[in-house]
């Protein structure tokens, strides 16, 4: 069993070179299918999450968001990388009070937003909100990596230079890893690279793309995360597949993966237990 503080230390370590894919579960069965796979890191997905309890994303509450931290973290041996939407508070406080509590779910990183409801926070406000999220995590004395968002692309406001001046005022407010979802144009991708180094940069890859992993690489990218894709390809095949039974067929099922396939794989893994 790897310790929190070993899964911490190589997450860590995975932004120090080359470039990885952080793909994210929503639930136990699909993480501890990735970890199966062989990838290094996982990460939360609020909206995966959201839809797996039959609501809409942005709806968790704190604790609702805690709970399932916990839960993935206990599910395997990776490091977690939480996907926190925007701190879980009205206030830098408040923010800084909710992030201690996601420290100790375990995770080894965690992602703040600088916006609510598709509305971008004040630069002032956000890198405030930032600081104390930094603050958080310090107080607690573990090496736990903060993620600075700009979500300007994908909150209306596709503004390069600002989510450039944006990502600079979150690395200089203390994250270790920098992201702005929504961003897919090379030249803009290798623009920012360039704007936050040495600090890594994570892309979103949440769609088909012609772009490979090694091209993203090339760009200078540290790590790519695909956010709720995965969770919308299993509800795709899901969708299919029942409105099949609705029109009387039974194709959908063609490519469903056989139960034995899934016991066996699930019968050997161990889950990773509580964090500590």
């Amino acid at each position: 069993m790897t310790s929190i503080a070993e899964r911490r230390t190589a997450f860590r370590a995975l932004h120090e070179r080359g470039c990885f894919v952080l793909p994210n579960p929503w639930d136990r069965g699909s993480a501890r299918y990735l970890e199966h796979l062989g990838f290094a890191a996982l990460a939360t997905t609020s909206s995966g999450a959201a839809w797996s309890r039959g609501r809409p994303d942005g709806s968790a509450t704190l604790d609702d968001a805690l709970d399932h931290l916990a839960d993935i973290v206990a599910a395997t041996s990776l490091p977690v990388n939480a996907d926190f939407e925007n701190g879980y508070g009205a206030t830098p406080d408040e923010v800084a009070e909710s992030v201690r509590l996601a420290v100790e779910t375990g995770v080894a990183g965690l992602s703040v937003e600088d916006a609510l409801d598709g509305e971008l926070y004040d630069l002032d406000v956000a890198v405030e909100r930032l600081a104390a999220a930094r603050e958080a995590i310090d107080s607690t004395g573990h090496d736990v990596l903060l993620v600075g968002r700009a979500e300007g692309f994908i909150a209306g406001r596709p503004d390069l230079g600002d989510v450039v001046d944006r990502l600079r005022a979150y690395a200089a407010a203390g994250a270790d890893c920098l992201y702005a979802p929504g961003v897919a144009d090379p030249e803009a991708l290798r623009t920012i690279v360039e704007a936050v180094a040495p600090k890594p940069v994570n892309v979103l890859v949440g769609g088909p793309s012609s772009l490979t992993v090694a091209e993203i690489a090339a760009l200078g990218v540290r790590r790519i995360s695909v956010g709720g894709a995965l969770a919308r390809a299993a509800w795709g095949g899901f969708e299919r597949a029942a409105a099949g039974l609705v029109e009387g067929r039974f194709d959908g099922f063609e490519r469903a993966v056989p139960g034995a396939d899934l016991n066996a794989l699930f019968d050997r893994t161990t889950e990773a237990g509580q964090p500590g």
